[in-house]
């Protein structure tokens, strides 16, 4: 008789970083199977700390830039296996703007590109940052 497997929920803080020129932050990383992606950065979300501060961290950690919040953008639900358990992820986006750029050093991330806002959508690997990306170009228009 097998045992039900727990779902596991996590909780994680991302930010999608726009400059005055309408580039956007984008890092190359590996997913759980080892894969290229393009994506945003983000990250878990620490005890004590409240999804702004974890964003505005990931950033920061993950591509060297301070950022600022400009607004809330949408939380993304997704459901993935790791480890042969089942996990139910929630991530909460930010629409963010550069304060400050710095070299980032990272272990996690392969390479940080700045890509205009215009063709972004073709790099990314994910659907649902092509769905953030539309929301931020509806904001800024």
């Amino acid at each position: 008789m097998n045992k039900k497997e727990k779902t596991v929920y996590e909780f994680s803080a991302g930010g999608v970083v726009v400059d005055k020129n309408k580039n956007v932050l984008v890092v190359r990383t590996k997913n759980l199977k080892g894969e290229t992606v393009y994506t945003f950065p983000k990250g878990h979300i620490e005890k004590e700390e409240t999804p702004q501060q974890a964003a505005l961290r990931e950033v920061k950690e993950e591509t060297g830039v301070e950022a600022e919040i400009i607004k809330e953008i949408k939380d993304v639900e997704y459901w993935f296996i790791q480890d042969g358990r089942k996990v139910h992820k929630k991530v909460k986006w930010y629409f963010m703007k550069p304060v400050k750029i710095q070299q980032s050093r990272s272990d996690e991330i392969d390479e940080v590109l700045w890509y205009d806002i215009k063709e972004v959508e073709k790099i990314l690997t994910y659907n649902s940052d092509k769905e953030l990306i539309k929301e931020i170009i509806k904001e800024i228009n």
